[in-house]
């Protein structure tokens, strides 16, 4: 099979991944949609993957992973806490989707090599579906920023909400960034993603995201300082804006990000904490302090969690909070020991940016764009494979004339 075959094979299994992750609840769309059509389009694009991943990877060929082998023990957790149904046999189905999804990471880990595919990969399929989000926007505008939602740009073509859709434009706002300053984009092309990402990440009010972008991008500027100089030019120039922007758009600047909201409400996460408190002081077994209530929705008393530790701390427990830590401190501690490099720097963004997040949102303990984001980080910070060494040609032991045959006449 063709290099450049497998390497689009590999591409469309990924974005295949990223489809089954963009989920089956949000805002109306312009079109109404089943949600029991969308989980069979998700779900599907799931099973497709794998099937890709496979057929691309019949040997079975793997790259020895912390990564994906912690996630696979994040499986015990999740199949124990689900096994007694206690939340239904929904919580099953999700064992086995999430036990999918992790498989089909195993199976593309062979292509991960430090380079910056994945990267490209995820920047591509991530920037479509925030064009169908702006074609959404054009075509629809009142469905796209409907007052349910305070006037946030949503998904009007597929039900996205205004954390995804901030969620996905401040990924790849980030590594277009630190593409260009790696030179291995050109500014037009840059250009082309970073600014309508930002229009809509402004149109979505989405503080997380802001936040991660920004502190995201600091961290990974900040890695390549010594040893770049665009970095440095860069990071000059987004102080003296980002001081210039303080003084004459400050008011501007706290309106949207208090987006209308009370102190009171701002200062209770928009009124997260009562839910986390509420979660937190809920009796429980020893059984389901250790191992969870079973893979759910990412609610608890019928409201969204929205905090990625006690999310996993409600359905898989300790065990689960152990191992979802150890992934973002082993990722972290990996892409602290490397040497400064554009990979190196996009995985820390990635990182620090999931790290942020997992405050205020849900999905480091199940198949959700957070853990994609890490597997991206995961496949930079591989160590490339050894290439296979030639084969040196065996000088030959010179032959005595005495042993040299002859020709017999």
């Amino acid at each position: 099979m063709g290099t450049d075959h497998t390497s689009k094979i590999v591409g469309t299994a990924w974005g295949l991944l990223i489809l089954n992750t963009l989920g089956s609840t949000g805002a109306k769309t312009i079109v109404p949609l089943p949600r029991s059509l969308i989980q069979m389009v998700t779900m599907g694009a799931l099973a497709v993957a794998f099937t890709l991943a496979l057929a691309v990877n019949l040997r079975l060929r793997i790259r020895a992973s912390a990564f994906v082998f912690l996630l696979t023990l994040l499986l015990v957790p999740s199949v124990i806490s689900s096994a007694d149904l206690e939340s239904g046999f929904g919580a099953l189905f999700r064992c086995a989707r999430l036990a999918l999804f992790v498989g089909t990471l195993w199976l593309l880990s062979r292509w991960w090599d430090g380079g910056l595919t994945f990267v490209r990969h995820h920047i591509r399929m991530y920037f479509a579906v925030l064009a169908s989000v702006a074609a959404g926007a054009v075509l629809s505008p009142g469905a796209a920023m409907p007052e349910l939602y305070g006037g946030r740009l949503v998904g009007a073509l597929w039900p996205l909400t205004p954390p995804q859709i901030g969620q996905y434009a401040a990924v790849i706002i980030g590594l277009a960034v630190l593409l260009l300053l790696g030179r291995r984009t050109d500014r037009f092309s840059a250009a082309v993603v970073i600014v309508p990402a930002l229009v809509l990440l402004a149109l979505t009010h989405t503080r997380t995201a802001t936040l991660g972008l920004l502190i995201g991008l600091v961290l990974a500027i900040g890695s390549l300082f010594l040893t770049s100089a665009a970095a440095r030019r860069f990071f000059a120039w987004a102080v003296l804006c980002a001081a210039v922007a303080a003084v004459g758009f400050g008011s501007v600047l706290r309106a949207w990000f208090l987006r209308g909201q009370s102190e009171e409400n701002f200062a209770s996460l928009t009124g997260r904490a009562k839910v986390w408190d509420a979660l937190l002081a809920a009796p429980r077994t020893t059984s389901e302090h250790l191992f969870g209530a079973g893979l759910g929705d990412k609610s608890f008393g019928g409201l969204p969690i929205d905090n990625s530790w006690l999310a996993v701390y409600h359905e898989q427990g300790m065990t689960g909070v152990a191992l979802v830590a150890a992934v973002i401190v082993v990722l972290g501690g990996v892409a602290l020991l490397r040497p400064p490099s554009l990979p190196r720097a996009c995985a820390i963004f990635l990182i620090s940016y999931c790290a942020i997040a997992s405050y205020t949102e849900a999905g480091l303990g199940d198949a959700s764009p957070y853990l994609l984001h890490l597997a991206v980080a995961a496949s930079l910070l591989a160590v490339p494979a050894a290439a296979p060494a030639a084969t040196a040609e065996v000088p030959r032991r010179p032959v005595p004339r005495w042993a040299q045959s002859s020709e017999v006449t």
